[in-house]
């Protein structure tokens, strides 16, 4: 299985510290060697860097956990692979275009059968099953909404009822973001955490390394991680529920389909 990394931001924030730890699962304090990739957004504005090699033995990791990229809104995996072959194309987070926003997608697990699915708008250059299934989803959305719904919670709704679709067919974790929203699904495994004030200290499991937020935030700063698994020793996690749906923006839960 892959391990995914989001975070959601109410003001531009580097996810140096998080990268740090999920980094270290990339070949180090995890088998996941089979590359790895991040997605930020800053504002309308989208970049990502993807290597297919171990993110532990990778020179473009090393630059991310340096280079302070400011973002409201970032997806990361580190991929262990079980369908499509170790290569560029196949490396998440996938990206596509619509109403005039770069969507992106992480996936963790595998899903049989989802090739039967028609694509008509969308298409995968890669060969593996979390590629298709991104397709289908824009795929779907695009028919349902051929003008990007003006309610967000319609949005919410449709995106929900299709990874409740594409989970029959298997493990289907997935963290996915149209630069202002950042949805997760939870099929079997994902935690999150919201960082506000009073800020502490947070301590990574998987690098000796202890960030104090009192001294890098203001009162006012809002994030949201969420991870495969918890990345810190000793903050407070909440573990997600399987079939849960949630959207966070600017921070803060907007909406979840479970308590």
């Amino acid at each position: 299985m892959c391990e995914l990394l989001g975070m959601s931001a109410n003001v531009p924030t580097d996810i140096c510290f998080s990268f740090s730890g999920l980094v270290k699962r990339g070949g180090e304090t995890g088998d996941h060697k089979d590359g790895w990739g991040v997605a930020f957004y800053e504002g309308k504005g989208y970049r990502s860097f993807h290597d297919p090699i171990a993110s532990v033995n990778s020179e473009i990791a090393k630059f991310i956990q340096q280079y302070s990229i400011k973002s409201t809104t970032v997806i990361c995996h580190i991929r262990k692979a079980n369908r499509g072959r170790v290569c560029l194309e196949n490396t998440h987070p996938f990206s596509r275009e619509l109403w005039g926003k770069t969507w992106s997608f992480a996936h963790n697990g595998q899903l049989k059968g989802i090739k039967k699915k028609t694509l008509k708008h969308f298409m995968p250059v890669g060969t593996t099953d979390s590629e298709y299934a991104f397709c289908w989803l824009l795929d779907q959305l695009k028919q349902q909404f051929p003008i990007k719904p003006s309610r967000k919670k319609v949005l919410w709704l449709a995106i929900e009822t299709l990874c409740d679709e594409i989970a029959k067919l298997g493990v289907f974790n997935i963290l996915l973001s149209d630069a202002e929203n950042l949805y997760v699904y939870c099929a079997t495994k994902l935690a999150w955490l919201t960082r506000q004030s009073p800020f502490s200290e947070a301590q990574l499991i998987d690098a000796d390394v202890r960030v104090d937020f009192k001294q890098e935030t203001s009162k006012h700063d809002v994030v949201t991680v969420v991870a495969t698994e918890p990345l810190t020793s000793n903050e407070q996690w909440t573990t997600m529920a399987k079939g849960q749906f949630t959207v966070f923006s600017a921070g803060k839960k907007r909406y979840t389909n479970l308590s």
